[in-house]
């Protein structure tokens, strides 16, 4: 049982556990299922979350993918659901973005779309709540006293998350015309093949010690760390490697109303694209 939470900083706490008499077969990275509203400092996660029903929540796009993201993980993991908010669209720091997809948004969602402001100037208005986008709002790098990180220990809980769901949320994606696929089927794989071994020498690069590739301190060391964290693999590429992402993806984009139907992985690329030939 959890027998207390000891604070570590504004946004970590570690859980002290009593086992009694019972073998403790607890592992760092592994997860406890505990009711955090008996615990006021694991009450305080929560409630960062909680405390968004009802309030306006801005991204980029609808279909902004690290948006998705969030508000898959909101909805599915932590009981803020895609209808307890009021949603804003709009440019990140430029007013004018527009969606690019066609949507078909659930029933109840509340979506407003502004044209003539940006998200970052909603934040420092007090417009919106709080904004979900990939690149840090001009107001917050500005230093607006208002405008903060809704959580600072982003990377031990990013961390966390990869190691309990084999998750890594992606957020581009290479397209090609169905038409060069189906008159030259080989071309796919190719283009595949091309950007793996591009990726291959890259990672190669960042981890030579002898070269300092880019002005970051024992960055080789780090990614050495990173590719064990993955398994051997700093950016794995594949379906099959990646299969809880892209089940993960499908299903927030389903969810959402981006997707018009739940997909498997293996329909949204070429047939026999992961098939390998060896001479």
């Amino acid at each position: 049982m959890v027998a207390d939470v000891i604070s570590e900083t504004p946004d970590t706490a570690t859980l002290v556990l009593f086992t009694g008499n019972d073998r403790l077969d607890y592992q760092p990275g592994h997860f406890l299922t505990v009711d955090p509203h008996q615990f006021e400092s694991l009450e305080r996660f929560t409630a960062f979350l909680e405390d968004l029903k009802g309030k306006k929540v801005g991204s980029p796009e609808w279909a902004h993918s690290a948006a998705v993201y969030m508000r898959g993980w909101m909805h599915n993991e932590m009981g803020v659901k895609l209808t307890d908010v009021h949603w804003y669209q709009a440019g990140a720091n430029a007013p004018g973005r527009e969606e690019k997809v066609e949507l078909n948004l659930p029933a109840g969602l509340t979506l407003t779309r502004v044209s003539d402001k940006s998200l970052s100037e909603m934040l420092a208005s007090n417009e919106i709540d709080c904004a979900i986008i990939a690149r840090p709002p001009t107001c917050f790098l500005e230093g607006h006293p208002d405008v903060v990180r809704l959580y600072p220990d982003y990377l031990s809980m990013e961390e966390a998350s990869y190691a309990r769901t084999k998750v890594w949320p992606i957020m581009h994606i290479i397209a090609m015309r169905k038409a060069i696929v189906n008159e030259h089927p080989w071309v796919a794989g190719n283009l595949y093949n091309a950007f793996l071994e591009s990726k291959r020498r890259s990672i190669e690069r960042i981890l030579d010690p002898a070269v300092s590739r880019y002005p970051v301190p024992w960055l080789a060391t780090y990614a050495r760390k990173l590719r064990d964290t993955f398994g051997g693999d700093l950016f794995p590429y594949g379906i099959e490697e990646n299969r809880p992402t892209w089940e993960q993806a499908a299903l927030y984009a389903f969810q959402q109303g981006i997707a018009h139907r739940l997909m498997k992985p293996e329909e949204l690329f070429p047939t026999g694209i992961m098939t390998k030939v060896v001479i």
